[in-house]
């Protein structure tokens, strides 16, 4: 039923971030019901966005037409049975049982046992977006992120999400715009809104801090656990697909065409960071050493010891999309356009 339109060049990020799903009617998507995904062979060879850690119990990994993974080592998966078929594009537990993943048309699932079985929390493929990102602070109190602003809380663990909208979020111009709206309109004022957000792409929190960033270059931070927002100034015009705030304390945000931005001063002012590729990113991540590690298209996987200012280039030879990873013994668990890979640092070096 779904067509999808590739930004620009084939790549595996324009279908996880930018592509749009479309139905043929708006009959089509009314009616639409989610389908389970089918149980394929190899499908740790498929199309994967994201990898997470499972508190004490092992590694999740999700990815196209609901397809998620588990392992007990990172090394051997096995496909588990969830009710859709849509893209996924993130996952996160909060402790070994209870986890959350989202996805195209609106998908939030959710796991009380680890991952072996999920439910769907929510399904809106008439509503034509894909949420990017999930985080829980604790079973009850969580989020969810994604194209066009979406934004859904929920304080019962997912048994209702809520649409929140943040005038914060806005830029200054159509926050003005917005409360001029209220006052004359206010049924237009409830329209407008919709669609003066941008896509929000990624999340990172640290206790009660969120930063969370999206397209043109739109970077927000929380203190107080998402209640209130302030928007930084803008200081780059391109999408950011992902945040990172390091051991050392620095700020550190990647997207298109390799750019990626440092901060020492919690995002008064940012450093462009050079870097031996130009291939859009995808993550970045961190081990227990403090290296840094950046993903991308184009097989690129660049690594920093110096807390994000010079990088070098461990990229892979098969030019392969890296969407996402995360340290292990040495080793890294990389989600990639073709499934999951485990790849030796000291080779790759």
């Amino acid at each position: 039923m779904h067509k999808y339109f590739l930004a620009g060049c084939m790549s595996v990020l324009s279908l996880t971030h930018l592509a749009i799903a479309v139905a043929e009617t708006d009959d089509e998507i009314a009616d639409a019901a989610p389908k389970a995904a089918f149980m394929v062979p190899l499908a740790e060879r498929s199309l994967l966005t994201d990898v997470v850690a499972i508190p004490t119990a092992g590694f999740a990994a999700v990815g196209e037409r609901g397809h998620i993974l588990l392992s007990a080592d990172g090394r051997q998966w096995q496909q588990a049975q969830v009710p859709v078929q849509a893209l996924l594009t993130s996952v996160y537990f909060v402790d070994a049982d209870y986890g959350w993943a989202v996805g195209h048309d609106a998908t939030i699932l959710h796991t009380q046992d680890g991952g072996k079985s999920w439910q769907i929390q929510q399904f809106l493929p008439q509503l034509d977006k894909p949420l990017m990102d999930v985080y829980f602070f604790d079973r009850q109190r969580g989020m969810a992120i994604g194209a066009y602003g979406m934004f859904y809380t929920t304080q019962d663990g997912g048994d209702s999400w809520h649409k929140a909208f943040y005038l914060a979020l806005a830029s200054e111009e159509d926050q003005e715009f917005l409360a001029e709206l209220a006052e004359t309109d206010p049924e237009g004022y409830l329209l407008e809104r919709e669609s003066v957000l941008p896509h929000f792409n990624r999340l990172m929190v640290q206790g009660d801090e969120i930063l969370m960033v999206g397209e043109a270059g739109f970077v927000a931070v929380s203190q107080d656990g998402g209640e209130n927002w302030q928007r930084l100034e803008n200081f780059y015009n391109g999408s950011l697909f992902d945040v990172h705030r390091t051991k050392q304390g620095s700020l550190l945000v990647a997207g298109l065409r390799g750019n990626v931005f440092r901060s020492t001063d919690d995002g008064e002012s940012w450093q462009d960071i050079s870097l031996p590729q130009s291939a859009t990113l995808n993550s970045i991540f961190e081990d227990e050493q403090g290296q840094l590690f950046l993903t991308g298209n184009a097989g690129t996987l660049l690594l920093s010891s110096d807390d994000g200012q010079t990088f070098r280039d461990l990229s892979q030879t098969d030019g392969r999309a890296i969407l996402n990873g995360l340290p292990l013994a040495g080793q890294l668990v990389l989600v990639t356009e073709t499934g999951v890979r485990l790849t030796s640092i000291s080779k790759s070096e």
